[in-house]
């Protein structure tokens, strides 16, 4: 009789897990296609007092990329960008002739940076393009994220050059300037992400007199909860973290190793100044029939002045 009803309260509890892994499973799905029905009702600011902003790393033209590489999903990127239609947005790893596609194919925008190896046309590109149509360039410029950030160089301990592009811009629909930077912190050294990002909070600051709305956005290269990214909380917020509408979905894929719900997030929209954060979204759309556009996905956050 014991032996039986030993046998019996182990399948009970048998049992009960099996039904909580069922359930947090289901869960986790119901998660990741509510976002997913979310994204496609993502629309393009009707608002003239919204901003629409873009964080996207591109991922540098690779041929050891094979079928995902760079020639074979560039017009994919094209579709989305004509989807999504953001106002600004900050590309990252572009090299020459990826920003200069996306230049000749969407002519609706226009861009500024330089390469990060050379200070002019060589290496990754720190791109920040705006739609020309809504948005007026005042004035731009590029440093590099070491002791040195007025010239080309590597900085502490970071495996490649790392640079931030930063603009002022002014919305034509209604008059307001804005600062927007992006970045791509450095993916082996923790110093070099520790002190770059320290010299941006720094720089954010300086150049920001004025109190203008501000807007970060890059690939950080670190998970949420990584120490590097307190100073800058207590200066800006993640867009992710406040908007009313969001999400915590992976930003990298790294081309179906990572799962949109493993929650595998690196890049960013950070922001100060807006009146609120309306949207935020990982866009994990398909386009031009391609299952990847990059091995990051864009990440999308409409901002309210």
């Amino acid at each position: 009789m014991r032996l039986l009803l030993g046998r019996l309260m182990k399948g009970k509890w048998n049992l009960q897990k099996c039904i909580q892994m069922k359930y947090s499973n289901i869960m986790k799905k119901l998660v990741f296609f509510a976002a997913l029905a979310a994204m496609f009702s993502f629309v393009s600011c009707g608002n003239a007092d919204e901003l629409k902003v873009m964080s996207y790393n591109i991922r540098l033209e690779h041929m050891g990329d094979g079928d995902n590489a760079w020639p074979n999903r560039k017009e994919a990127t094209i579709e989305m960008l004509e989807t999504i239609k953001p106002d600004v947005f900050g590309v990252q790893e572009a090299l020459p002739q990826q920003v200069a596609y996306v230049s000749e194919q969407a002519p609706l925008y226009k861009n500024v940076g330089v390469g990060r190896d050379d200070g002019v046309a060589k290496g990754e590109f720190m791109s920040i393009f705006w739609n020309t149509e809504v948005i007026e360039m005042i004035e731009w410029g590029t440093y590099w994220l070491s002791e040195t950030p007025d010239e080309p160089s590597f900085g502490w301990d970071a495996a490649c050059r790392r640079t931030a592009t930063w603009a002022l811009m002014k919305d034509k629909r209604n008059g307001r300037k804005f600062y927007f930077v992006n970045t791509h912190l450095d993916h082996r050294g923790v110093l070099a992400r520790k002190n770059g990002l320290q010299l941006l909070v720094d720089n954010i600051a300086a150049m920001n007199s004025e109190g203008y709305p501000m807007v970060l956005t890059g690939d950080f290269n670190v998970l949420p909860d990584d120490e590097c990214l307190v100073d800058l909380d207590k200066q800006m917020q993640s867009a992710r973290k406040i908007a009313k509408v969001t999400d915590n979905l992976s930003t990298f894929n790294g081309w179906g190793d990572k799962k949109p719900e493993d929650e595998y997030v690196i890049d960013y929209i950070y922001v100060s100044g807006f009146k609120s954060v309306p949207e935020y979204r990982t866009n994990m759309q398909q386009y031009a029939e391609k299952p990847y556009i990059s091995d990051h996905y864009p990440i999308v956050s409409v901002l309210e002045y």
